[in-house]
This record gives structure tokens, C-alpha cells and sequence, in this order.
């Protein structure tokens, strides 16, 4: 039997990081400081284990410095929806006995965050390797192979799942077999195809 491995955001929770400035910003200028400061980019190097004081910190424009260290704090309104089609998914597995498990590119001080909002997240997986905390980050093929020791599995013996097609590639260079998310229809035909559903 082949257990699946679970990216989180945009596969199970919908994340939109605009909405912790949008209600005072506005949504133009929320997207242009999104712009201006290269979140993308900041926000990648702390789900790689920086923290958002030390990203703040290199922005030279104090109001923009400001916004940003207010992310965490607003966090939870970044993750307002889960994705409930994939989420039928993923207790259809369980109940059939697969085993579940997740590797997520997410910041350390974000991650209990997320999962107050949807406190499934911290309950649902039998372990769950978060980048921030380990210091690790997809497409990396050393956080499959962390995640292979820690949950005590086979690479060989994974379907992953992620909406990145960079990280499926990383998958896939660490032996996993891997599914490119576009929506949990396609998902749902792509395990079926596996005899996973």
C-alpha cells in the first residue's frame, strides 16, 4: 500500500498573504507593497527557517518594515477556506486505511498560526514535516529525505502531492512518485489511477 504525502497550502488551505494588510491597505495598495518589498521572495526565506523580525529588518522604508512585522499576529486571516474537495480526499484515504502525512514549505512562526485556524492541521497527519522548523525547504531533496526518516518509510513507497510542479520534480529526484495538484477532481483521478481510491 502506498502512502500519500500531502503539501498544505493551495492543495488543502486556500492562502492569500494580501488579506492581513487588505481591510487597512486597500487591496491596490496592499499589492503594491506585496511588490515593493519582494515578499515572495522574504516570505520563502522564512518558510526556510528566518523569522519575519530579521526579514523586517532589511526593508528600508520604516512603514513598510511595519506592515511586515505585523504578519504573524494577522496570519490567521491569511487562511480563511480550506479546499473542501481535497479534504474529502483525504479522509476517504484515511478511512480506507492509507496513511497520511504532509510536508508543508511554511514558516515556523506561522505554522501554529495556520493551525489555529484550522486546528485539523496539527491533528489529521501521522507527522507532518514543517520547513521552517527544520531548517529545510522544497524543493530540496534533503526534506524528503528527512521527512522519509522521520515518519520511518520508503521514498519508493509515496505518492506526493503538491500544487508546485518544482517541488514534484524534487519528489520525484527523491524517489517518491508525485502529483501535480490543479484541483482535487484531477486529484482524485490521479490516485484512482494508482488504486489509492
Amino acid at each position: 500500500m502506498k502512502h500519500v504525502v500531502f503539501d498544505i497550502g493551495a492543495v488543502l488551505i486556500d492562502w492569500q498573504p494580501a488579506l492581513a494588510w487588505a481591510q487597512d491597505l486597500g487591496r491596490a495598495e496592499t499589492e503594491a507593497f506585496l511588490k515593493r518589498v519582494s515578499f515572495d521572495k522574504l516570505n520563502l526565506a522564512c518558510d526556510a527557517g528566518a523569522r519575519f523580525e530579521q526579514a523586517a529588518r532589511l526593508i528600508d522604508d520604516p512603514e513598510d518594515a511595519e506592515h511586515l512585522r505585523q504578519y504573524v499576529e494577522r496570519y490567521t486571516k491569511t487562511v480563511p477556506h480550506k479546499i473542501q474537495g481535497t479534504w474529502d480526499i483525504l479522509y476517504t484515504l484515511k478511512n480506507e486505511g492509507v496513511r497520511v502525512f504532509a510536508i508543508t514549505n511554511w514558516s515556523a512562526e506561522t505554522w501554529p498560526e495556520g493551525c489555529k485556524a484550522h486546528p485539523e492541521l496539527a491533528e489529521v497527519f501521522e507527522a507532518t514535516v514543517v520547513s521552517g522548523q527544520v531548517g529545510m525547504i522544497k524543493p530540496s531533496v534533503q526534506i524528503f529525505q528527512h521527512f522519509c526518516d522521520l515518519a520511518g518509510v520508503e521514498a519508493s513507497d509515496c505518492v506526493f502531492i503538491d500544487d508546485g510542479l518544482h517541488n514534484c520534480v524534487g519528489a520525484r529526484t527523491a524517489g517518491m512518485d508525485a502529483i501535480h495538484f490543479t484541483g482535487p477532481d484531477a486529484l482524485a483521478q490521479g490516485l484512482k489511477q494508482r488504486g489509492l481510491l
